[in-house]
C-alpha cells in the first residue's frame, strides 16, 4: 500500500463555549448579592437597560413585558451571532474552570470530556465584550476555594484529575480541612479511589500548605515536608501531639531521641506551623447571610418556594430609548454599536430569567427530597447526593453544584446553605439509610443528655445508636462526636465535675 500526503473531509460535533455562555454559565454560581453587583456594572454599561420594578407575579422568573411570553430552553440563550451551535447551558462543564487556551482561538469540548477550553472570539451582539467580568464583582478579598482553583490548573496532568481535585476544594472547612470519606467521594463522583487520591495529592500541593489534610498532624506533617524539616525526630513528635498537649516533655525527648536544646528547637518549629491555614483566607468580618430561596409552609400543607425578590432587581429593555437613538444614529457604526447593546441587553434578561428557573426549580427539588426536615428537624435529613437530584430535574451534576453554590434557602428552621442539605449516609435498619448530620444531632443530644456519673463511652454509644436502628462502627461514632466538638468520654467527666454538674 503506497504512502503519502492526501486530503480528507471529516464530519464531526463540538460544542462552542463563546464569552456570553461562559459568563451565564458563571452566573449560576454567583450569589443574589454578586448577582445584584453585576447588574448594576451593566446598567451603567448599556443605555438600552434599566430597573423595573419587581412585582410579585414576578418572584417565579416571569419574563419582562418585552420577551415574549414562553419557556426559554439553554439553547435560546445562544449568541445571536454566527453559524455554530454553542453548548448549552446545562452541561459538564469541569473543564471550564480550567480555562486553557487551545491556541487555535475556540472553545471545543472532545466527546471524552478531557477538552481544554480556550479563549473564543465571538463577533457582533455575541462577543458580549461589553459586560463587565462577573469575577470582577465578586468581594475583593478572594476566598479560599478562589485562590486554590487558581492553581489546580497548572499541575493537574488532565481535566478528570483537575475536576476531581475542585471538587475536594469544595468540601474543605474554613481552616482548610478535608473531614469526606473519600471512598464517599469515589462513589459520588463515579471515579476509583486511587483517582480520588491522585486529585488529593494535587489539592496538598496547592498553597497555603496544609490545607486537604484530613487531621492536625497530617496538616503539620506537610508542612514540616514542605519546610524540609520532616525528619525521623520530627515524624515522632507530630505522631505524638497529644503528649505535646499534655506537656510531657521527658517522654517526648525518649521518643525523639533528642536533648533539651534540640527539642526545643523542634519545638519552635512545630509552633511555627499554621494549624488552621484555610483561614488566612476568611472575611475580615463577618456579614449578615442574604437569603436567596424563601421557604414557608401552606395552609394545605405544601411548601411555598420563591425567589428573594429584594435582593433581584428587574431589567427591561427601553424601547423608547432605543427608537430614540435608532432614528438619530443614521451612521453604520451607530447602528452596528446599537444593535449590539439591544442583544446584549436581551441576552442578559434572558440569562437572568434561566438563572432564576433553574435556582427554583432545584431548591423545589430539595424541598420535595428532604421534606421530613422542613417538617421535623435534622433527625429526618436524609442522604442525598448532587447526581440524585441532577437526575430528578434532568440537569447535569455541575449544572446543580453551581446552582447550590452560595446560595442559601430560609425556613421557619433558619438558613441553611443549599449545599447543608448534601451529605453522606449511613446504614440503617429500615433500608433507607441516615443522613450523617442527623447521626451527628442524636450523638449530640445523647451525650448533653448523660448522667455525670455515667458518661457514656464511644462503644455504648454505638449500642444506643443500634438500639435506634443506626449500624455505626465505633471509631465512626468516635468521628462524627468529634467533628461536632465533644470531647471523649474522659475529657467530659473531667469537664462535669469542674463544672458541679
Amino acid at each position: 500500500m503506497a504512502l503519502g500526503p492526501r486530503l480528507d473531509l471529516r464530519q464531526s460535533q463540538q460544542l462552542v463555549m463563546t464569552p456570553q455562555l461562559q459568563q451565564a454559565i458563571k452566573l449560576l454560581a454567583a450569589s443574589n448579592l454578586e448577582i445584584e453587583t453585576f447588574i448594576g456594572d451593566a446598567l451603567e454599561g448599556n443605555p438600552l437597560l434599566e430597573a423595573g420594578s419587581v412585582s410579585s407575579e414576578d418572584t417565579g422568573g416571569g419574563e419582562p413585558d418585552d420577551i415574549p411570553r414562553e419557556e426559554f430552553t439553554s439553547d435560546q440563550l445562544m449568541a445571536q451571532g454566527g453559524g455554530e451551535k454553542e453548548a448549552p447551558l446545562d452541561l459538564d462543564t469541569g473543564a471550564l474552570d480550567r480555562d486553557r487556551d487551545t491556541g487555535d482561538g475556540s472553545h471545543a469540548a472532545s466527546a471524552s470530556g478531557d477538552a481544554e477550553w480556550g479563549s473564543a472570539a465571538s463577533s457582533g451582539a455575541a462577543s458580549g465584550e461589553d459586560f463587565p467580568d462577573i469575577n470582577a464583582t465578586r468581594a475583593a478579598e478572594t476566598t479560599l476555594t478562589e485562590h486554590l482553583n487558581e492553581q489546580i490548573g497548572a499541575i493537574a496532568v488532565n481535566a478528570k484529575e483537575a475536576f476531581i481535585a475542585r471538587h475536594l476544594v469544595g468540601l474543605l472547612d474554613d481552616a482548610g480541612y478535608l473531614s469526606s470519606d473519600l471512598r464517599e467521594v469515589a462513589y459520588d463522583l463515579g471515579v476509583t479511589r486511587d483517582e480520588v487520591d491522585d486529585g488529593l495529592t494535587v489539592l496538598q500541593m496547592l498553597d497555603p500548605t496544609g490545607v486537604g489534610a484530613r487531621s492536625l498532624a497530617e496538616c503539620l506533617e506537610l508542612q514540616a515536608r514542605e519546610a524540609d524539616r520532616y525528619d525521623p525526630c520530627m515524624a515522632k513528635l507530630i505522631d505524638n501531639l497529644e503528649l505535646v498537649a499534655r506537656g510531657e516533655v521527658e517522654k517526648l525527648k525518649r521518643l525523639c531521641g533528642v536533648d533539651d536544646e534540640d527539642f526545643a528547637d523542634m519545638l519552635g518549629e512545630l509552633r511555627s506551623f499554621d494549624p488552621k491555614p484555610g483561614l488566612v483566607f476568611a472575611p475580615a468580618t463577618d456579614s449578615a447571610v442574604v437569603p436567596d430561596v424563601l421557604l414557608s409552609s401552606k395552609d394545605d400543607g405544601g411548601w411555598d418556594i420563591k425567589l428573594n425578590e429584594a435582593t433581584l432587581p428587574r431589567l427591561v429593555v427601553n424601547r423608547d430609548y432605543y427608537v430614540e437613538l435608532n432614528q438619530g444614529s443614521p451612521g453604520a457604526e451607530a447602528q452596528s454599536w446599537l444593535k449590539e447593546k439591544l442583544a446584549d441587553a436581551h441576552w442578559l434578561i434572558r440569562a437572568l430569567d434561566q438563572r432564576q428557573k433553574t435556582i427554583l426549580k432545584t431548591a423545589a427539588e430539595i424541598v420535595k427530597q428532604q421534606d421530613g426536615f422542613f417538617r421535623r428537624g435534622v433527625s429526618e435529613l436524609r442522604p442525598l447526593t448532587l447526581r440524585e437530584v441532577a437526575e430528578q430535574i434532568d440537569m447535569h451534576e455541575s449544572t446543580v453544584s453551581r446552582v447550590t453554590s452560595n446560595k442559601y434557602l430560609h425556613c421557619d428552621r433558619g438558613c441553611f446553605e443549599l449545599k447543608y442539605f448534601f451529605n453522606s449516609g449511613v446504614g440503617s435498619s429500615d433500608g433507607e439509610g441516615a443522613s450523617s448530620e442527623t447521626i451527628k444531632a442524636r450523638i449530640k443530644s445523647l451525650t448533653d443528655a448523660e448522667d455525670p456519673k455515667k458518661v457514656l463511652s464511644d462503644q455504648k454509644l454505638v449500642d444506643l445508636l443500634k438500639e435506634e436502628g443506626f449500624d455505626l462502627a465505633r471509631r465512626t461514632v468516635a468521628k462524627y462526636r468529634e467533628a461536632i466538638g465533644i470531647g471523649s468520654s474522659a475529657q467530659r467527666r473531667r469537664a462535669k465535675k469542674l463544672s458541679g454538674i
